[in-house]
């Protein structure tokens, strides 16, 4: 992120402190928009990443049995409110002839957390990519999240999660059911 896009987040957060009576000059806050934008660049960063970068180191394997990755913690910025929302992702893929070293894995769903995201479309950006840029021929994900859009506002449901599945390529119902039971995080 630019200075000059640092400059446009810092004076909106002053006019919002403004907005909502507060005093953008108060010990306490004058340093508020300086940090909000820092935070917006930090929280952006997956605009300025590219998955296929990490999911370019690969080893040649040749097997038939299914790599699962699960507990891969993360946060990400609802679009709708900007509000966090944070879990965790399972991947599991059926590798063609190579496999990808697995912080790669982890570091895919950050390249598509840090940006504004539905979880809906990170579950199913991270299966795209691990498709597409594997070669594999199946892909599985789970994602398990709390949006404090409806824990800390709106209808306050704390303990409240949503779960996203997506499915790429051929896979068989009882080893969907399986992989599943094995990803649940």
């Amino acid at each position: 992120m630019n200075e000059k896009d640092k400059a446009k987040i810092q004076q909106a957060v002053t006019m919002i402190l403004e907005a909502i009576g507060e005093d953008p000059t108060r010990e306490g806050l004058v340093d508020t928009p300086k940090r909000v934008a820092n935070m917006f660049e930090e929280l952006t960063a997956g605009y300025r990443d590219d998955e296929k970068v990490h999911l370019a180191k690969t080893f040649d394997v040749r097997c038939s049995d299914w790599v699962i990755e699960k507990n891969i913690s993360f946060s990400s910025t609802c679009e709708h409110h900007l509000m966090p929302f944070f879990g965790k992702i399972a991947i599991a893929y059926l590798p063609s002839d190579k496999v990808v070293g697995l912080s790669k894995l982890a570091r895919t769903v950050e390249v598509f957390a840090r940006r504004l995201q539905l979880q809906e479309r990170l579950t199913n950006e991270v299966a795209d990519a691990v498709m597409d840029n594997l070669n594999a021929k199946a892909v599985i994900v789970l994602c398990e999240a709390e949006h404090t859009c409806m824990t800390a506002r709106g209808v306050r449901k704390i303990g409240s999660k949503t779960t996203t599945f997506a499915k790429r390529g051929e896979v068989e119902s009882n080893q969907a059911d399986i992989l599943i039971r094995l990803m649940t995080v």
